[in-house]
Formats: structure tokens, sequence, C-alpha cells
């Protein structure tokens, strides 16, 4: 089966109607959003988490998995973290849907954090996107995946696990990744419910049956639950696609940052150690944090960054002339914002104000 077959729906804004997406692909969304979150603020206060929720991490080891073949270590103290969110409908996540073959990657974000630690641009791919897959090893039989030319990017994950996402992220950006975080949906609705909710201000109505949020203009502190609509709600939002959706998706998780440096998570124990053990259970890490020593010391590093020094945009990409549901990369634009990220400098405007879906214009939904 292609890549294309296997693809679900999404309405783009000026073309026809797919598959209605499932319950379980939304709830996933968040899940990454939310988590990148957490990484960029300094881990929620993992800092002060006991040693005893190392239990609840799980961890994989992508460098054995990669071996030699990967873009150089740059030792310049920059951090490039891979953060997915899968689809994967174990445990809990039973409650969002059956599994229906492998999981997807349906969320996947780049995040760079700058050699200070003072600033971070975090870079969203689209997972419609048609890429170069490269060559892969499955992660459950070990056999080899060759390569595929328009391949959609969530089908990395799909076909050879967390390595192959690594990688093929690798291929794109010609940058290694440092980190690597996969998000489990249920344990980040938990987390956010452990912090209190988070505050949104909408500036217009919100009232989207496909997403079940209805909001009258004005401030909302909005649940594990409520988040979740509110990162479904795709046609409130600039053309009504999935671009727009991730604008708003990004406008989210700025209010999840200030949300967790304003809730006093670093001068209350129980609060620290509440958040901790729902994001520990949230979350699947590289090896190189998998353990809420080495996860502390990373995220103990990330303290100091804010909502106002983190840069979001969604790699630049156009609609498919074959296939209006799908999109590619702009090559040139594309090669701007890996360069920015590989030389530690800022993405320039100039590289995203011609991608499609730019104009989401979720900044006039919500602040």
């Amino acid at each position: 089966m292609s890549e294309q077959s296997r693809g679900t729906g999404r309405i783009r804004g000026t073309g026809g109607r797919r598959r209605k997406p499932t319950r379980r692909h939304r709830a996933k969304v968040i899940a990454a959003w939310a988590v990148a979150g957490v990484v960029v603020v300094g881990g929620a206060g993992l800092g002060y988490a006991y040693m005893a929720l190392d239990g609840n991490l799980s961890s994989i080891d992508i460098d054995a998995k990669l071996g030699t073949d990967r873009p150089d270590d740059v030792d310049d103290g920059s951090q490039d973290i891979l953060v997915l969110g899968s689809d994967s409908r174990s445990g809990d996540n039973g409650k969002y849907g059956q599994d229906e073959g492998a999981a997807r990657s349906d969320t996947a974000m780049v995040v760079h954090v700058d050699k200070g630690h003072k600033s971070a641009s975090v870079v969203s791919i689209p997972r419609d996107t048609l890429i170069e897959r490269p060559a892969c090893e499955s992660d459950t039989t070990g056999d080899r995946v060759p390569a595929e030319h328009r391949a959609m990017f969530n089908t990395a994950y799909e076909v050879g696990g967390p390595a192959c996402a690594v990688k093929t992220v690798e291929s794109m950006s010609g940058i290694r990744m440092d980190h690597y975080l996969e998000v489990d949906f249920t344990g980040f609705k938990k987390l956010i419910d452990e912090l209190g909710g988070v505050e949104i201000t909408t500036k217009t109505a919100i009232d989207d049956s496909k997403s079940h949020l209805d909001l009258e203009p004005g401030t909302h502190t909005l649940n594990g639950e409520e988040s979740l609509g509110l990162v479904r709600t795709r046609k409130s939002v600039g053309d009504g696609s999935d671009l727009g959706r991730i604008q708003l998706q990004q406008a989210f998780i700025k209010a999840l940052i200030d949300q967790t440096k304003s809730v006093g998570v670093f001068s209350s124990p129980k609060k620290l150690y509440g958040l901790a053990d729902a994001a520990t259970k949230a979350v699947t890490t590289d090896s190189g944090l998998g353990s809420v020593k080495k996860l502390t010391g990373f995220a103990n590093g990330l303290k100091g960054l804010g909502a106002d020094n983190v840069h979001m945009v969604t790699l630049p990409v156009e609609y498919d002339p074959a296939d209006p549901n799908r999109v590619l990369p702009q090559e040139k634009a594309g090669r701007q914002v890996w360069a920015a990220l590989k030389n530690d400098r800022p993405i320039p405007a100039s590289a995203t104000e011609k991608s499609a879906g730019d104009k989401g214009d979720a900044d006039q939904v919500v602040e």
C-alpha cells in the first residue's frame, strides 16, 4: 500500500474534504506540544523529583540503533531535540480508539535551544509532508526497510520507530538530534490537570462542533480535556487546515510555558512531585535522558527560557500539485530554516513568509 493511500484526510482551506480526523489523532497532537513546552521551561521542576520516579521513564538507545552514519555531533552547548507524539493505543490510551496497524507520529517538532540556553526555536514538521525517507531498520522485526520517494513524513515512525524518525529528520535537516522525546497523551492530560489547567484568552468565540469546544471571548482556564478540544479546533483558525491548527497549537504551548512559570511549581514540593510524576509517565526518551538524574540535569539548564524567547515556526511548505491533501517542503526556504538552527542563529522571517498556511492567524483567535 502506498503512503498516500495509507494517510488519513485533512481539510485543505481551498479544496475538498477527506475523512474526518479520529479522536485519537486529535488527542495525541496536544500531547506532543504540551510536553515540548515542559521541556523548554525546565522540565516542570524535575530537578526536585524523587529518584523513585526513575521507574516511570521509558528510554530508547537511539545512538546504538543509528550507529555512525549521522551528521556531526557539534559540541557548542546548543541542543537539538526531536519531540514526537505517537498514536499508540496501549494502556489507558485505548479510550481514544483501537490500534489501526502500526503507530505513527502525527506531531513532530525540532526544538533547538541556543548555546547560551537563553532562547529556543521550535520547527513543526507537518505530518503530511512528502519527503525522501531514508532506508531504516524495523524496530519490530529488525529487517531493513528500503528508502522511499514521496513518503509521508509520519510513516518514518510507522515503519522504523523512533530511530527511523530521528534518521529521517537528520536526513532532512543535516542536523544531529541530541535528544529524543516521545509523548503519551493520556499522561499529558494528567499533567495539565496537575498543573491546575492552562489559562487561555480568546479574542473571538470558538464554537467548533468537531472539537466539542464552545468558548465565549474572554479568559478561560482549560483542564486537560478542554485543552485537547482547543488544539483540535481548526475551522476557527486561518484556512481551516491542519497548518492553521498547528499555529493554534503554537499559541497554546506559549500559554503553557507561561502557566508553568506562574503557578509556583518551584516553591511547592507537593506540586513539584505531582508534576514530575505526571511528566515522567508521559514521555519516552533517548537513553541520554533515560533517568530522572539525567533528565533533571538537562531540564535545569533550560529553566531560564520563557514564552517571549521561544520562537515557533512551521517548516515552510507548499501544497502538492498532484495531491491537495499533501504538502511539499519549500527547498530554498527549508534550507534557510535548517541553516539557522545549525549555525545557532534566529530563523529569518523571510524563510516562512511564503509558506502555505503561514497566514493561519491564530493570534486573531487567542492571545
